[in-house]
């Protein structure tokens, strides 16, 4: 799990740190079961471990099939391609750390997955292009299934849900929150809270939006 106390995330390599491909992460079920990919061990990267994606998974199982799925914070991409192992249509990882996002690529690469995308960018800003996106692009379609675990006490999860609510999910989306237990950000009202653990000082939680 992640450890607040040091207000880190598997993702806070996206704002600082340079890092080797020295670990690896295990896919744990689905098409790629077993499957184990290099990440960037690096000060503050911390992938989720196998005993809360298996938690996680198994809230999401129902809903996973032919899912439109997005990562906003990716990190090591241990959320997004367990999410493509278990079957969903079309996965997109966005990682603003230059080298983390080539590790993203490299594995796709490693799995032959054309149905993930990689996208070097902050999250922030991806979201607000999107909405200005016209096209009839995978890209440009709304997301069923969204992870949303940004670097800690940087508020970002309040700014991602508002920009996620304008025209970003499908009807009935599910979005996945992780965050510190004692964070005091918002989550839109119309979002609709289904499940909720915390486990030390992080909490994790999913959620289904409402149009």
């Amino acid at each position: 799990m992640k450890h607040a106390k040091k207000q880190v995330t598997k993702n806070s390599l996206s704002r600082s740190g340079q890092g080797t491909p020295a670990g690896k992460i295990r896919i744990i079920s689905g098409k790629y079961r077993g499957r184990k990919l290099p990440v960037l061990m690096a000060e503050g990267l911390r992938p989720t471990t196998d005993r809360v994606k298996e938690t996680v998974f198994n809230w999401l199982m129902p809903y996973l099939n032919d899912a439109n799925c997005l990562d906003c914070f990716a990190g090591s991409g241990g959320l997004g391609f367990e999410a493509l192992s278990r079957g969903a249509a079309q996965v997109t990882l966005v990682e603003l750390n230059r080298a983390a996002a080539n590790q993203l690529s490299a594995n796709k690469t490693l799995l032959s997955a054309d149905n993930l995308n990689v996208i070097q960018s902050d999250a922030l800003s991806f979201l607000k292009t999107k909405q200005s996106e016209t096209s009839s692009t995978i890209d440009a379609k709304p997301y069923d299934l969204v992870f949303l675990d940004p670097p800690f006490r940087k508020q970002l999860v309040e700014q991602t849900a508002q920009l996620l609510n304008q025209n970003c999910l499908a009807d009935q989306a599910l979005i996945y929150v992780e965050m510190e237990s004692e964070s005091t950000q918002i989550i839109p009202v119309n979002w609709q809270l289904l499940k909720e653990k915390v486990a030390g000082q992080v909490i994790y939680q999913l959620y289904q939006y409402q149009a």
